[in-house]
């Protein structure tokens, strides 16, 4: 992962709840909301909570929770923030996942919806997960599958390269979809202190159009700032390659695209 892979930042946050959220993100928000709920935590951290996709579903699930959303962009964060509300009990913190500003054994659960893919260390992250849940807490989380798995994004990328084949531009194999082997994850959970209780794939489809698609992955993700700092293409011109790219896979209008996760739950070591 290079340092622009999680950048979010000036219209990425809008383009990114607005477009990205619904259109592969809010299933499987449902889905971790469900999980975590059915544990009926009191306290809950979410990690890398972006624009609040996952917090939502929990504080529709758990409104009695005390839920804390925490994200290392605080334009990210500010954009959780508008969309829940300020009457929302969620408590929104700015932080890193890697040194979390709360003390040890602090919360019930610690959730993270996509977003462990992009830590700089990701044992590190567990490892601090594990520090603020109490004995027997939860960590809960969600990752994509590889790109080859997700075929919208894949056939983005490949148009992308296609035209200026720089592996910079790998930047959604590298990342999103770059912690993807089953058993590294589990022994990177393993390691930092949990016992994986399920690892479970999620299966689904992803529905947009060629146009919208093309927008939020050049221009409303990092992406977007790989493509800026590569050089060879304008986010404009990634757009224009990527909507051509995707007319010819699955034709004008609404078109659907598989999309594979996998849904991970682990217990603390008490």
């Amino acid at each position: 992962m290079t340092a622009s892979d999680a950048d979010f930042v000036g219209e990425i946050p809008d383009l990114y709840d607005r477009l990205l959220v619904p259109m592969i993100f809010q299933g499987a928000a449902d889905l971790l909301a469900d999980a975590v709920a059915r544990i009926g935590p009191d306290d809950v951290l979410e990690t890398a909570a972006g624009t609040g996709a996952l917090t939502r579903a929990m504080v529709d699930r758990m409104p009695r929770a005390r839920i804390t959303a925490t994200d290392l962009n605080p334009p990210m964060l500010e954009r959780a923030r508008q969309r829940i509300g300020d009457a929302s009990p969620v408590q929104f913190q700015q932080a890193s996942a890697l040194a979390l500003p709360f003390p040890d054994d602090s919360f019930d659960v610690v959730a993270c919806q996509f977003g462990v893919m992009f830590f700089p260390d990701r044992i590190a992250g567990h490892r601090e997960a594990r520090r603020v849940l109490r004995p027997g807490g939860h960590l809960a989380f969600n990752v994509w599958d590889d790109i080859e798995h997700n075929e919208i994004a894949h056939v983005v990328e490949a148009a992308l390269i296609a035209v200026v084949p720089d592996p910079a531009l790998s930047f959604m194999s590298r990342t999103p979809h770059g912690y993807a082997d089953p058993d590294l994850i589990r022994s990177d959970v393993e390691s930092a202190g949990f016992t994986t209780l399920s690892f479970d794939p999620v299966e689904s489809v992803s529905r947009t159009t060629a146009e919208e698609a093309a927008l939020v992955f050049c221009q409303g993700t990092p992406l977007r700032g790989v493509i800026e700092k590569q050089g060879g293409m304008t986010p404009v011109q990634a757009t224009a390659i990527a909507t051509e790219a995707l007319l010819a896979r699955y034709g004008p209008g609404p078109i659907e695209g598989s999309i594979r996760s996998y849904q991970i739950m682990a217990s603390a070591h008490a």
